[in-house]
């Protein structure tokens, strides 16, 4: 399975409802999709979302990095070698991991469909199915309780709340604006995308505790940097913290798990650069007992199909955050993950699954 091509294009994908959290706002969902193609008519799909204000990543930089710098460490080599491709690909350049991602996808896509296996199962096959929460975009109390009750009503169980935009105050009206509308019986999770301090991030987390808001945990309170006060804040209260920023790599999720900042871990692939580092982050955590969940950013039903088949593959996900594809007013990709409500399942094809994506135009590397 010799590489002869690599192509991207990029995509644009209008929301159904602006997507709102501490760091952003996005009303459209742009991504670069990469296609790997092979000697013997095989194509890999890959994709990767800019997340300026997170990885640093934005489309050009992509772009630039998948065909001048990935492209050429690729193209005549075979697929079999992945070891080798992708620490090329790794050691190439410092940081562009969604770029490095969008190609990691892609191989594993090719490498599985090599083997005749759903991606999922040629990685370890754990889950036949999947049950992703849904987020509420940070808004005015009022509006987030009626995004909730739709959401609840559609079927989905959990929902992961945005907060950190504004006063502690403010935060805590909204988790329990929400919680009395939605009632016992749904899980909340709370992301604070970095936007409280630590002795804030104490405080407000007792006070829910104390208020019986019942929150299952609450996601990176505090700046990614800040090891020390998210390691004060998980210290510190009953509530399960969540560390998400703070952890893109290998090395820093050993730093993570070392000092005991947290709880557990939310892998995305755009963070770790796809699926190869993101194993070994997830076994790391395994290993000392830390369950992860596995995230996504402003994905589409690509980068999204990939990062369900590496959570689907592995017992120690046992969190799933993957409701952005949900999110979208149109769906370019034909074949991948299919979602019933909140259920994600797998198509009995090999690979991630992906027959073809809507709008592709070719750019050949």
């Amino acid at each position: 399975m010799e590489v002869c091509s690599v192509d991207v294009f990029r995509q644009a994908i209008p929301l159904t409802k602006p997507f709102k959290t501490a760091l952003r706002t996005v009303t459209v969902a742009e991504s670069v999709v990469v296609r790997i193609g092979t000697a013997d008519g095989r194509a890999g799909w890959g994709e990767a979302p800019p997340t300026v204000v997170i990885t640093g990543d934005s489309l050009q930089s992509i772009e630039a990095a998948i065909v001048h710098t990935f492209a050429p460490l690729l193209l005549g080599r075979s697929v079999h070698t992945y070891e080798r491709l992708l620490q090329s690909v790794h050691q190439a350049m410092v940081g562009c991991t969604s770029a490095k991602a969008a190609v990691d996808m892609a191989l594993y896509d090719l490498l599985s469909q090599s083997c005749g296996l759903p991606l999922y199962r040629f990685l370890g096959g754990d889950k036949e199915s999947l049950e992703t929460d849904f987020t509420v975009s940070v808004n005015a109390p009022e509006e987030m309780g009626e995004d909730a009750v739709q959401y609840v009503r559609s079927g989905f169980r959990t929902l992961k709340i945005k907060v950190g935009k504004d006063s502690i105050g403010t935060d805590i009206e909204r988790i329990r604006h929400i919680r009395n509308l939605v009632g016992s019986d749904i899980k909340i999770r709370v992301d604070a995308n970095q936007g409280w301090q630590p002795k804030e991030a104490i405080r407000s987390i007792r006070q829910m505790e104390d208020m019986g808001l019942d929150i299952e945990l609450v996601e990176q309170p505090v700046k990614a940097p800040d090891i020390e006060g998210l390691k004060m804040v998980t210290d510190h209260v009953d509530t399960p913290v969540m560390a998400d920023e703070s952890v893109f790599s290998p090395a820093q999720a050993f730093h993570v798990i070392k000092c005991r900042a947290a709880d557990m871990i939310n892998i995305k692939l755009m963070k770790s650069g796809g699926i190869y580092k993101a194993q070994l982050i997830n076994q790391m955590a395994e290993e000392f007992g830390i369950e992860c969940m596995v995230g996504c950013m402003m994905e589409s039903r690509i980068a999204a199909t990939a990062a369900a088949h590496f959570a689907a593959s592995k017992r120690n996900v046992t969190r799933i955050d993957l409701d952005t594809p949900l999110m979208m007013k149109q769906d370019p990709v034909m074949g991948g993950i299919r979602y019933e409500g909140p259920v994600i399942t797998f198509p009995d094809l090999p690979g991630l699954g992906i027959t073809d994506v809507a709008g592709f135009n070719r750019t050949e590397a």
